[in-house]
């Protein structure tokens, strides 16, 4: 696996650089790092879909630890559907994520706790480069550029998480925003909407995508 992960990236969008702290729904943004961490296994030929559940079809590991975690505990547990596996994973992996971040001098953890118990971190940062290059990728992929299959697969996250607003645009530019990230992840395979007997293009992925999509509409409700 070459280059920055899905989640990361899509943990930098979410976050704003100065304040550190999360600008959209945390509960969306836990489902879609889950979500991410599997296409970046089915991207990476890892995993792949069968009988109804995500398996592991090639246990080298990638050499990115938090990816890699999850490669071993899908590996080591009973088969479960990628529903079920965008659920269980959401849990904890945030935290390793901004973990990583913070290790690779990405981002800082400033700790406000107050009180001794009462836990706030915010997640500033410190390098912004490899989210200056994300947001580049994405926006020549909004504009019309072909988009390579990382970005395809990270502009499908953007649209299913409804974080049109993380690209700095709202109204009709928002809206003309998501009818082109969905336009990438239909020309990608990666649309929610694709099956194992229509698609013969990455339909793990797409399986994955559609598990994600039910997940945060029933989180948020019906997108408005």
């Amino acid at each position: 696996m070459t280059g920055v992960p899905l989640a990361e990236e899509l943990l930098l969008l979410a976050y704003d650089d100065e304040t550190g702290k999360a600008t959209m729904p945390r509960i969306s943004l836990d489902l879609g790092m889950a979500a991410a961490v599997l296409i970046e296994l089915a991207l990476a030929g890892r995993i792949a879909y069968a009988e109804g559940t995500l398996t592991v079809v090639d246990p080298t590991p990638t050499g990115e630890p938090v990816t890699d975690d999850v490669l071993a505990r899908i590996a080591a547990d009973t088969p479960h559907s990628p529903s079920s596996w965008v659920q269980r994973l959401r849990h904890g992996l945030r935290d390793k994520v901004l973990g990583d971040l913070c290790e690779h001098g990405v981002v800082r953890d400033v700790d406000e706790t107050e009180l001794g118990f009462i836990h706030v971190h915010r997640y500033p940062v410190l390098d912004p480069s490899v989210e200056a290059e994300t947001r580049q990728r994405l926006a020549a992929a909004l504009t019309g550029a072909a988009p390579d299959e990382r970005t395809a697969a990270l502009a499908t996250l953007v649209a299913v998480l409804r974080m049109e607003a993380a690209l700095g645009v709202t109204g009709a530019a928002a809206v003309e925003a998501h009818r082109r990230l969905e336009e990438i992840a239909t020309g990608a395979g990666f649309s929610g909407e694709v099956g194992l007997e229509t698609s013969v293009v990455r339909p793990s992925v797409g399986l994955v995508v559609a598990a994600l999509g039910r997940a945060v509409q029933a989180a948020l409700g019906p997108r408005r």
